[in-house]
């Protein structure tokens, strides 16, 4: 009896020794580092689910750390203690973009985190000023390469600046269809949108959350929408892949945490994330800023990530665009 019970107390002291970590980070504050500015949709996200995870986390809060495309905010989570309580953002700049964008990064995209979930997606609309598309006679992806075929270098595109997201999606989209069109680099998506509603510009492959008012407004078209299926958030307008096949480019953004992070820690975070992404109430918020939750296990996170750092490669050297 005397043997059984010392077996018994020494299985409780190990279990609650295993739990401590994280007993431990419920009585402190989890720090959730977003590397943008704040108000943007990824804030605005991150600060949804921040609130949403408090009664199975404790209290998480947000911390800005914007800079050198989000190099400086993701790096701060790369260098953090591996405890669970420094977790981040990671997205379509920080984790496939920049490692090719930049000569020298202060971290490794594909070795210096550990994936707990993706969070969210938000596809990219190829978009014609109205005015120009029925003046061209452009109503499909196939009408755009059409015309563009049989009118060489007349087509010209904007975006947000030599790697942006529509700087990227223009390239691919160019060298998939076999088309040429002049890209024009704006200094933001704003101006680039502004350039094409005053007729500056043709097309613009832009956020669907940033083009949706003028789209509704009937000042641009959606051509199609980038994602490799239709979008709940534009369900009339097809995927480009629908023409061009295997065409998927879109922004995403998700969770992880320094690469050492124990397992059991980041089974719990993405439990916690993944009940929070999975709430009616969650969807509702996030649908009107055009994003789908995407929750999956960080196993799946990771896989994902993997194959758009080797995606992104392909596109951003065949673009040629550097920032330093």
């Amino acid at each position: 009896m005397t043997h059984r019970r010392q077996i018994l107390q020494a299985g409780a002291a190990g279990a609650a020794l295993a739990a401590a970590p994280w007993a431990f980070a419920q009585q402190r504050v989890v720090r959730l580092i977003v590397p943008y500015a704040p108000g943007g949709p990824i804030d605005v996200t991150a600060r949804v689910l921040a609130e949403r995870v408090k009664d199975s986390l404790g209290t998480v809060i947000i911390e800005n750390k914007p800079g050198a495309g989000g190099n400086i905010g993701a790096d701060a989570v790369a260098k953090a203690a591996p405890d669970g309580l420094t977790i981040g953002i990671s997205a379509t700049a920080t984790h496939a973009v920049n490692p090719w964008l930049y000569s020298k990064m202060p971290y490794n995209a594909a070795t210096d985190f550990a994936p707990i979930t993706q969070m969210l997606r938000v596809p990219n609309v190829l978009v014609m000023n109205a005015d120009t598309a029925q003046r061209l006679n452009i109503h499909s992806v196939a009408d755009l390469i059409a015309y563009a075929k049989a009118n060489p270098a007349k087509l010209n595109y904007g975006s947000g600046g030599n790697g942006s997201a529509g700087h990227l999606a223009g390239e691919m989209f160019k060298a998939q269809a076999g088309i040429f069109a002049v890209h024009i680099p704006y200094n933001g998506g704003n101006p680039a949108q502004l350039a094409l509603l005053a007729g500056q510009v043709d097309f613009n492959f832009d956020n669907l959350a940033t083009a949706a008012p003028n789209i509704r407004s009937g000042k641009l078209k959606a051509i199609a929408v980038t994602t490799l299926n239709r979008s709940p958030a534009l369900p009339d307008a097809p995927p480009v892949a629908d023409t061009l096949k295997g065409f998927s480019i879109d922004t995403w953004w998700g969770l992880v945490a320094p690469a050492a992070t124990p397992r059991d820690v980041i089974a719990r975070l993405n439990q916690a994330f993944v009940a929070a992404l999975n709430t009616p109430e969650t969807k509702t918020r996030f649908a009107g800023l055009m994003a789908e939750p995407v929750p999956t296990t960080p196993e799946e996170f990771g896989a994902f990530m993997k194959g758009e750092l080797a995606k992104y490669e392909k596109v951003v050297k065949a673009s040629g665009a550097k920032v330093d």
